[in-house]
Order: C-alpha cells, then structure tokens, then sequence
C-alpha cells in the first residue's frame, strides 16, 4: 500500500508460541496466512487498515453496479444512477486516503494491506471510471479500447509502485518523498468532467467533441482521449509528484 509499507508491532492472539507473539505484524500476518488454522483466520489475520481498504474498493463495485443498472434502466433520460455511480468514486477516495492514516496510527501494515491498496485503487479509481465514461456513450469498439488502454495502464501503475516503493527515497517518516507518474487517484478529475457533462446534460448522443469516422470500424469519440492521456501521465517515469 502507498501508505502502509514500513509500520510494525504485536498484532496479538495469533497463537499461544512466544516467539510469534514477538514477531513484527507483518510477519504474524504471514504466519497466520500460512497456517491450517480455521476457515476464518483471513478475516482474524485483517488489520483494521485492511478492512478500511476494502471500503475503497466496496465503494467502487457499487459504482460500477450503479453504472451497469443505468444501462439497463429503459429511460435514458432518468440519470439517477449515473450520479450514484459518480458519487461513490469520491468516497473510495476518502477511504484510501484514511487507511494509511489508520495504519501509522496503529503502526501495523502489511504486504497484504500493499496489495489490498492497490487492488481496491484499480477498481474505484480505474476500472468504475471507465464503466461511468461507457454508460454516458463511449461505447465504439475504438472507446472500450481506449478506455482498457486507461485502466490497464493505471494496474502498470500500481503494480511498478509496489515494486519499486521500497527503494524510492523517503522523508523522515518513512514515506516515499514523490509518486512516479501521477497516482491513479487523479482519475477524479475525469470523474468531475464526467459530473458536468452530465450535469449539462452532453452524455449519449451529445457527448462533447461529437464522433469522428461515425459509420465505420474505425469510430470513435474524440473524448475517449481524455483517458488515453491519462493513462500515459500514470505510467511515465520521468513525472515525479512530491507527495503531501
């Protein structure tokens, strides 16, 4: 997790043994992976960051589910849950931002809770993004294209992150001093574009910047190009952001 990657203490009550006890949390939560101990020790192995991550990643499946039922809905006119699906993106950011808060606090973070970051990031901040950019008529083959080339582009994001966040320089506090390529996170300013489109009523046939070679196997909206560059800003290595 971007946060989450250099806390350790005693996470208690992994076992009775003395010598796991005393181990950092990232090691007890391991070990308890790793152990025949139950059908719930994942759920006992959680830290309480981990579940505040799962509320980011919550978040963006009802994003996406909201996005899915207005498709589905048979008046394209009623936008309520396209506005749904836009109001639950903010939030998953509210929680991705408070579980690495919660996790210094608690100085407890873990290998799991890095992945977990990342996993719910790709869902609220890219997959959910390009479903809401689908529902309001990016919907060419040439669309879906550009809109998987964004979200496939924010998992390269997170995935060069987690790989190189323990040897980019840090600050006092442990913390990585900059983001390489902008954070995925950023994708909420296209969420806010997406809002006043919608709020202005351009969506479906009136999205912004109209249709280019319409009629062809080649159609697309130009607007889809918004996400391409997005996902371009995700992936450089040269755009270094300091980190607040």
């Amino acid at each position: 997790m971007s946060k989450r990657t250099s806390a350790s203490a005693s996470n208690g009550g992994l076992d009775k043994d003395a010598s796991v006890v005393n181990q950092p949390a990232v090691d007890k939560q391991k070990t308890l992976l790793s152990a025949d101990v139950g059908h719930f020790s994942l759920v006992r192995a959680m830290h309480l960051a981990d579940l505040i991550t799962l509320m980011n990643g919550f978040c963006g499946v009802m994003s996406i589910f909201s996005s899915l039922r207005y498709c589905l809905e048979p008046d394209a006119t009623a936008h309520g849950n396209i506005w749904l699906a836009l109001y639950f993106l903010p939030f998953g950011f509210f929680f991705d931002a408070f579980d690495g808060k919660v996790a210094r606090w608690r100085k407890k973070s873990s290998l799991m809770g890095q992945e977990l970051d990342s996993l719910a990031d790709l869902i609220s901040f890219g997959v959910a993004p390009a479903m809401v950019a689908f529902t309001i008529g990016l919907r060419s083959l040439a669309d879906t294209v550009g809109l998987t080339f964004f979200v496939l582009c924010g998992l390269t994001r997170l995935a060069r992150f987690n790989v190189t966040v323990a040897v980019l320089p840090k600050d006092d506090t442990g913390k990585s001093k900059y983001f390489e390529g902008t954070p995925i996170p950023t994708s909420l300013a296209l969420d806010g574009v997406m809002a006043y489109w919608l709020h202005n009523g351009w969506i479906l046939d009136q999205v912004p910047f109209g249709v280019w070679l319409q009629g062809t196997p080649f159609e697309f909206h130009p607007a889809v190009l918004l996400f391409v560059a997005h996902g371009c800003l995700m992936t450089s290595k040269t755009i270094r952001i300091p980190k607040p």
